[in-house]
């Protein structure tokens, strides 16, 4: 049994592609592009804002970029909280791994203090022992700083953590941290995709994975 478990948020534990969505249009329009579909942003979710810009744009100008980002974050201050649910597993894993001693993290590219808001709006903050957002790292994922950060904080030993996550990104950031990985299905990647990458399990969705650390 793993002595920590560390999650990736959006699509991972919860769904915030509409608030998102929203965000990263009205950041679109301000810098005069026409509105992204719903699946080109969807593709997107788990970059960096900066990513994401580049991503949806095919620009690389990094001024550019840090305007997106701060057009983005001003949207998502107002709505991103109420346009984010979490998914059905989640508090339910939660409450399993905290009733068994096994420390809980999250590393996202969302910011630290929205993640306590979304935790702190379904009464979960206590579930948490760790957050670090894009605020928390000089160089956000899949550069594997946050998540050796959270290991560290965690006074764990990498072969005592598992990294669970619903992206390429997420795989990626594992890899490059040298820790073990499974991914879950209620992202944008497919299973095919997560077999490119190391993992000890590809599972549907939360159940799947702590049905896998408890055989």
């Amino acid at each position: 049994m793993y002595k920590a478990v560390i999650f990736d948020f959006d699509y991972t534990l919860g769904d915030s592609s509409k608030g998102i969505e929203l965000s990263t249009n009205y950041a679109i329009e301000k810098l005069g592009y026409e509105q992204k579909s719903q699946e080109e942003i969807r593709k997107t979710i788990g970059l960096s804002t900066k990513d994401t810009f580049y991503a949806l744009t095919g620009e690389t100008d990094p001024e550019r970029a840090a305007l997106f980002a701060k057009y983005f974050k001003e949207k998502a201050d107002v709505i991103m909280v109420d346009h984010t649910s979490l998914y059905p597993a989640t508090q339910e894993v939660l409450k399993k791994l905290r009733s068994s001693e096994i420390k809980v993290g999250i590393v996202t590219t969302k910011f630290h203090y929205r993640i306590d808001q979304i935790l702190s709006r379904f009464s979960m903050n206590d579930a948490i022992d760790l957050i670090v957002g894009c605020e928390d790292v000089k160089i956000e994922k899949p550069n594997p700083e946050g998540l050796l950060w959270a290991i560290g904080q965690l006074n764990m030993d990498k072969a005592e953590v598992l990294y669970v996550g619903d992206s390429w990104v997420d795989a990626q950031t594992a890899q490059n941290a040298g820790v073990n990985f499974a991914a879950v299905l209620t992202g944008a990647n497919t299973k095919e995709d997560f077999e490119n990458y190391p993992h000890v399990c590809i599972a549907e969705d939360l159940s799947g994975v702590y049905d896998y650390m408890t055989k």
